[in-house]
């Protein structure tokens, strides 16, 4: 498992609906902002990659995907400055497989 919600838990507290509702905004958005982030740096369009990578890194962060938000925080720094592009190129499949893995792993531990 590379996701643990020690943070949700903590806002939550003991609300299950409220970590349920909160990981259900994660399945619904954050494969969306990963489309639109592959697909705006095949289009080269760094500004739209950094303020994608920008908007992904919280989300990331609450379920505690540390290597995933250091990932999307490389990808946003880089594409901010626009350097460093074959990085971005290589970072994002990597961001993509992390939370491609969590979402088959939150759909499976809440049925959902």
């Amino acid at each position: 498992m590379i996701y643990n919600l020690d943070k949700i838990n903590e806002m939550a507290d003991g609300d299950e609906e409220f970590i349920k509702s909160v990981i259900t905004v994660f399945l619904e958005e954050v494969p969306q902002d990963l489309a639109e982030l592959e697909k705006e740096l095949g289009l080269k369009n760094y500004d739209s990659v950094y303020k994608l990578a920008h908007k992904i890194k919280p989300n990331v962060d609450l379920l505690g995907m540390e290597q995933s938000r250091a990932i999307a925080l490389q990808i946003e720094t880089l594409g901010k400055k626009v350097e460093n592009t074959s990085e971005i190129d290589r970072l994002v499949p990597m961001l993509k497989k992390d939370v491609d893995q969590v979402i088959a792993e939150l759909k499976n531990d809440f049925s959902l």
